[in-house]
């Protein structure tokens, strides 16, 4: 199926406009709070967020992981394109060690207590953003630092 140049433009902003408004009925309807949790750190009380409704808090991260994996199938299918500098290839592997970050993530969060929480937290959000940018990036900067004359509009082509 060949999609027209406009194609891209209006999948982006009517995704962008589903995110908006689940957020938006979340937020309205039963937005997170700040509680105190005594039960997990005994001598200390720890400040957390309560996610507010439950369902709303997992319809926004389902609907975050669909587009993850929805990202993901479209580069997977589109890595056998030909081209000299297939992109695809690369978007493939960032999208899967993105994917794999946050499914392992799933149970890191949910089994960590107290400060551990915010640890596990950081370090997936911090290795899915290496992983993109490196997946990504990296290649491009190979080609324009170290290749330039893979650089050019002839080999583009070829």
């Amino acid at each position: 199926v060949c999609l027209g140049p406009g194609a891209s433009t209006s999948v982006i902003l009517t995704v962008s406009l589903v995110q908006v408004i689940l957020c938006g009925v979340w937020l309205g309807t039963s937005p997170p709070f700040p509680y105190r949790e005594m039960a997990s750190e005994p001598s200390q009380v720890t400040v957390r967020c309560h996610e507010g409704s439950r369902a709303a808090f997992s319809y926004v991260l389902g609907y975050l992981g669909l587009l993850a994996g929805g990202t993901f199938l479209v580069a997977f299918f589109a890595r056998g394109l030909p081209d000299a500098f297939n992109e695809t290839k690369f978007l493939t592997f960032s999208m899967l060690l993105f994917c794999s970050v946050w499914v392992a993530f799933l149970p890191l969060y949910h089994s960590a207590r107290g400060k551990a929480t915010v640890a596990v937290e950081i370090f997936s959000i911090l290795a899915s953003t290496a992983g993109l940018l490196c997946g990504i990036f990296l290649p491009k900067c190979y080609i324009i630092l170290l290749r330039p004359e893979w650089n050019t509009p002839a080999r583009l082509k070829s």
